[in-house]
């Protein structure tokens, strides 16, 4: 089964069906389609190479030696385990070595692998790696808050608690002033 087979809709018609739904009834009728469509678009992170979303360029950063961050990116996930939404924002710095990448570059990496079935702690450590290995920056962190469905629509149910994980890469974990600064940038 390739990435874009997905589910048929006749697949999720037997889905609406094991729920006790008619899928045939008119305001269900057109939800097979959508449902897969907006499963393919959910996805479509398997299908996207995060090294070749980072272009870097080198012109003009060589001189620049202090922590770029950019905060507030938007994070739309599903989990692995339930397959149910997570959301939240992301927070990403690195201290270049010589190149930097365009500021969009990293929301983009950040939504790649969200459009993957994930859980929050790898996805972050994933995101660093990702930015390591193309970049070779002395630094990266990355901070990642987020609600989980999961948690907050069944079971315990705890609604608006957050969860935050956080990768701090290179010269984020020896030096304590630096680790100090860039979570200072990243909280709200």
């Amino acid at each position: 089964m390739s990435h874009h087979d997905a589910f048929s809709e006749n697949d999720w018609r037997r889905l609406l069906s094991s729920f006790g739904e008619d899928p045939d009834r008119p305001g269900l009728a057109e939800t097979p389609a959508r449902v897969s469509k907006a499963w393919k678009h959910w996805t479509s992170g398997y299908a996207q190479d995060p090294v070749s979303l980072l272009k870097a360029f080198e012109d003009g950063a060589e001189q620049y030696n202090e922590l770029i961050v950019v905060r507030g990116i938007p994070v739309y996930s599903h989990c692995e385990h339930h397959l149910a939404p997570f959301f939240g924002k992301a927070t990403i710095g690195y201290l270049p070595n010589g190149k930097i990448v365009g500021l969009s570059k990293l929301t983009r990496l950040v939504d790649c692998f969200a459009k993957r079935l994930q859980v929050q702690e790898r996805m972050t450590i994933q995101i660093a790696n990702a930015l390591m290995e193309v970049l070779e920056p002395k630094a990266v962190g990355v901070v990642i808050k987020c609600r989980h469905l999961c948690m907050e629509s069944r079971g315990i149910r705890t609604p608006g608690e957050e969860t935050i994980t956080s990768a701090m890469l290179g010269e984020l974990q020896p030096n304590l002033g630096l680790r100090t600064e860039f979570l200072a940038l990243a909280r709200d």
